[in-house]
């Protein structure tokens, strides 16, 4: 009986790709319940259906783990924004496109705001050890830079607009409001999550955003 060839060098790394891909989405689910802190590698590998020393093959500790799974959730955000084509659209279409897609994500999904919440309660260290994450999310404030240059020259917006302090305003509309959406609605008595009330919140975030660029 011939022996039985190795896999391909291809194989043996889609093979890799796919139990990476599993590890970390298995491991995304567990930070964004229970935090850097309370995730457990046993329960990822148990999540992942893979054994544990795998994981500890492709990811040294938790920490690289979570940088990992970190660096994905930008990754996903920032392909998703990429087929927006804003540089298509007319620079006011762009930005409403933008703060729409912003809220309609993060409404998707809510665990990349936990997983925003455990990195920053660390002081985001495995953020500002990444130079990937900073290669990922660099492209966006360019393309917003670009959107505001042309709407300044066509006459639409006004002139002196910070992109990145504009991206974090469209952010942080959204994310203050998701985040903190059961203290919000328990102290003001008003459920925040309903489909009127997402409506309404969306409506607020593009009046807020364009009424700030457009030019008087």
């Amino acid at each position: 009986m011939s022996p039985v060839a190795p896999p391909a060098p291809e194989e043996r790394q889609r093979d890799a790709d796919r139990s990476q891909n599993t590890i970390l989405n298995a491991a995304r689910d567990e930070f964004s319940e229970h935090g850097l802190g309370g995730a457990r590698m046993d329960r990822i590998a148990t999540r992942a259906g893979l054994n544990k020393r795998l994981i500890y093959y492709y990811f040294a500790d938790k920490e690289a783990l979570f940088q990992a799974v970190l660096e994905q959730s930008y990754r996903h955000i920032r392909e998703e924004e990429r087929k927006l084509n804003l540089l298509g659209l007319k620079p006011a279409d762009a930005l409403r496109r933008l703060v729409e897609f912003t809220w309609n994500y993060y409404l998707d999904h809510p665990e990349f705001l936990t997983l925003l919440n455990s990195a920053n309660l660390h002081r985001a260290r495995h953020l500002a050890e990444s130079q990937r994450a900073r290669e990922l999310n660099s492209p966006l404030i360019a393309t917003l830079g670009e959107i505001l240059e042309r709407g300044r020259v066509d006459g639409t917006f006004r002139g002196g607009i910070d992109p990145l302090q504009l991206y974090v305003s469209i952010a942080g509309l959204s994310y203050f409001y998701l985040s903190n959406n059961h203290t919000l609605s328990a102290i003001f008595g008003r459920d925040l999550m309903t489909p009127k009330a997402h409506s309404e919140r969306l409506s607020h975030m593009t009046d807020v955003i364009l009424g700030y660029v457009l030019r008087n």
